[in-house]
């Protein structure tokens, strides 16, 4: 079963931060999982609109150059990473999801991955992109065929698994609050694998296991690593 680090092993270290990430493989998850930004051509890590909450910044994320961005401090005296330095620190071998949460323009964006997967060696295969929007997913499917996609959901579709085939979908990404049993196992007949966010708790951890769930995202890979390993 996967775990992956909900934006690195974020109970302990300064989420969406190199400590984070490299924090949560050493709690031996699987990999991690990420937000990005696309700001001035380049891609950021980061979550909220806003800065507020986990660096010293203030204001909107968009609103800001990306020089300003970084130098501000993201917790410990950590700044807000590019993506290809999370490239440079992830062991070959683990698994990265990607969530978007800002694009200007796919063309670009898909450049400065494809340049930072080049220049890093870190491999394609182990990549998954997600995003609540669809709609960047697909222009990104279509651009980038062999990419794996994360469908991404919040919410219990009416139409099941219509939305991840429309996405010609890699694996299923699915809140906690409204996942089931019953759904687990229409997905992964249908070849997806399954990952459950965000899950902290040891009971719900070992619910989703006895059910055939793929992988979670967590924010304590560490703990759920001893569960899940017992």
């Amino acid at each position: 079963m996967w775990i992956l680090g909900h934006r690195g092993a974020s109970a302990a270290a300064p989420e969406n931060t190199l400590a984070a990430f490299s924090l949560a493989m050493a709690q031996q998850a699987t990999g991690v999982e990420l937000d990005v930004y696309q700001v001035e051509d380049d891609i950021i890590i980061i979550h909220d609109r806003w800065l507020n909450r986990t660096t010293t910044g203030k204001g909107m994320v968009t609103s800001h150059s990306l020089s300003y961005l970084r130098s501000l401090d993201a917790g410990n005296g950590q700044v807000i990473p590019f993506l290809s330095e999370v490239f440079e620190t992830l062991p070959a071998n683990a698994v990265l999801n990607v969530e978007i949460k800002h694009l200007n323009n796919v063309n670009t964006w898909l450049e400065k991955i494809h340049q930072g997967l080049a220049q890093t060696g870190f491999p394609a295969e182990n990549l998954i992109i997600s995003s609540f929007n669809h709609r960047w997913i697909r222009q990104i499917k279509a651009a980038w065929p062999d990419v794996r996609i994360g469908a991404l959901t919040a919410t219990y579709p009416e139409n099941g698994l219509g939305f991840a085939n429309d996405l010609d979908a890699f694996s299923l990404h699915m809140a906690l609050d409204v996942v089931d049993e019953v759904y687990v196992k229409e997905a992964r007949e249908a070849g997806l694998k399954v990952l459950v966010y965000t899950v902290d708790y040891p009971e719900d951890m070992l619910m989703l296991k006895a059910w055939g769930v793929d992988g979670i995202f967590t924010n304590v890979p560490d703990i759920a690593r001893e569960v899940l390993c017992r």
